[in-house]
């Protein structure tokens, strides 16, 4: 398999934050796919069940249990380790939650913004950061247009304000100390609503979905009509590694903020994907409980990647049917060995690359 990523990575020492999380996992397994030496820096995972877990990663890659609020212990972990690329990944990413512990939310997503950039400043290898945000970073005005990345940063509820505050962050500091010639190359990116094997966390209408499904359950769903840009979870990563390796190899010219959203028709209502969902899974119910607890979520969200598109030549190539297909199919096999599922993981990697060769050769 041809590597599309020029072979930037192998070899190269990268260091994930939140590699236990759901992304972060996957991340973790492609760049392993690609020959890069992992180093992950996060919290324990969630449940026995999640991505990391169940594809043994602990024991294929280098894994550092930390906060990222502790400066001191990631900065020694740069030390120690001198990576040469960064995807940043370890935050709080659940809207729900965030209204639970807004004072652990702000603290991770913007302190440990503050702290990553900290600790690449003094880490003279690093020659490339990515800092993964959300969406939900922009000022949501519930219009139909896309947002762009020029769109002002906002939010209503803690989470998306966090997030907004880490993209603020990034500006600066890529103003204040990453313009100068031989600093390191940083930029943020902003996804959509990512669905995949190997997530659990609560409050996400997919890996709701999967729980309720697994457990002959109905699903309970809040906001049917919030209409969302959905993603399989091999969509944006494919940006994130796509302009890591542009950045190391390119310079400055990559800095700065970029979206990776889905195609314009994977702009679905929940209530859309839960029954395309239990379609595809062959059975199920859902039912609508009305929300009481008065927490804002915005109504519709969608991002324009008319610039990653033109200035990075990155497109997505997965319908909206594909997206949902590929995840219930990763969920079907948490149960067989930990190989497995890697190796399995791997297959989809390898074959979600071919395809996306064979539609940039089109």
């Amino acid at each position: 398999m041809d590597d599309i990523f020029n072979n930037i990575y192998k070899g190269k020492t990268v260091l994930i934050t939140g590699d236990t999380g759901f992304k972060g996992s996957w991340l973790a397994i492609w760049l392993l796919n690609l020959g890069a030496k992992v180093i992950g820096y996060s919290l324990a995972p969630r449940t026995e069940k999640d991505n990391y877990v169940i594809c043994n990663l602990e024991n294929k890659i280098t894994h550092i249990q930390g906060d990222i609020r502790d400066y001191q212990t990631l900065l020694k972990t740069f030390s120690k380790y001198q990576p040469e690329i960064v995807f940043h990944l370890a935050a709080q990413s659940i809207v729900l939650d965030s209204y639970k512990d807004p004072l652990y939310t702000y603290s991770t997503n913007i302190m440990g913004t503050v702290n990553l950039f900290e600790a690449v400043r003094h880490t003279s290898s690093v020659e490339a950061v990515v800092n993964i945000t959300s969406d939900k970073c922009y000022e949501n005005r519930e219009w139909s247009y896309a947002y762009r990345e020029i769109d002002p940063m906002g939010g209503k509820d803690p989470y998306s304000a966090s997030k907004g505050a880490s993209e603020i962050i990034t500006s600066s500091y890529l103003h204040s100390f990453f313009s100068q010639k031989n600093a390191a190359n940083i930029a943020s990116v902003r996804a959509g609503n990512v669905i995949g094997g190997g997530d659990w966390s609560p409050h996400r209408i997919f890996s709701d979905c999967m729980r309720a499904l697994l457990n002959d359950n109905p699903i309970i769903i809040r906001n049917p009509d919030a209409v969302r840009p959905w993603q399989y979870v091999l969509e944006p990563l494919s940006g994130y590694l796509l302009l890591g390796s542009l950045l190391y190899t390119n310079g400055k010219k990559f800095s700065g903020a970029w979206n990776f959203g889905p195609l314009s028709q994977n702009m679905i209502s929940v209530k859309q994907l839960v029954e395309e969902t239990i379609k595809q899974w062959g059975a199920g119910k859902y039912i609508v409980e009305q929300a009481t607890d008065n927490k804002i979520e915005a109504h519709f969200l969608h991002l324009d990647i008319s610039k990653a598109i033109n200035k990075l030549k990155w497109s997505p190539v997965l319908n909206f049917t594909q997206t949902v297909a590929l995840s219930i199919e990763e969920y079907k096999i948490n149960h067989l060995s930990s190989e497995k599922v890697f190796n399995q993981r791997i297959e989809y990697i390898n074959k979600y690359t071919e395809l996306k060769q064979n539609v940039e050769k089109e």
